[in-house]
């Protein structure tokens, strides 16, 4: 198995990197859709802000349950069709600190043997506590590039 202490130091500083992307992004382009159906950097941003509370119930449920089922996750059909676009940024950011550190804290708390339980994901071969908060990290990573390419983008400047 890998370090928890690790993986709970990069997902503690997280928020640090994709704050930042966020906040380098030109405000007109904050909510610029690249095209029809792709997420602006405003959506990719607010989407991060609402995972933490999910997996801190899928921790409890895997602590908690001797057989756990792990339900999959995605992005609803509303926040596929714009709905982000209307959530304020910067109480979204916020939310987000908060409730990081809430999970940091909680994960510290974790024994060896916790991040070592599993449970069954309809998706997955096998899926862990180490497993799943390792998805989160890369998760917010995969969304925090987005964000960079469209800050980046030559054809917006």
């Amino acid at each position: 198995m890998n370090h928890p202490q690790t993986l709970i130091a990069a997902l503690a500083g997280a928020p640090e990197i994709i704050i930042g992307l966020v906040r380098e992004m030109p405000p007109q382009n904050l909510k610029r859709r690249p095209s029809p159906n792709k997420w602006s950097a405003h959506e990719h941003a607010c989407h991060i802000t609402t995972i933490d509370a999910p997996y801190l119930a899928r921790l409890e449920l895997m602590l908690s349950d001797p057989s756990p089922q792990i339900t999959p996750m995605s992005a609803t059909p509303e926040e596929s069709a714009g709905a982000l676009l209307n959530a304020d940024l910067d109480e979204a950011l916020a939310f987000y600190v908060r409730e990081r550190a809430r999970l940091v804290e909680r994960l510290q708390q974790l024994s060896e043997t916790d991040w070592e339980r599993t449970a069954a994901h309809p998706e997955y071969s096998h899926y862990s506590v180490w497993i799943m908060f390792r998805q989160l990290l890369l998760h917010e990573m995969q969304h925090a590039y987005r964000i960079e390419e469209l800050r980046l983008k030559k054809d917006w400047l």
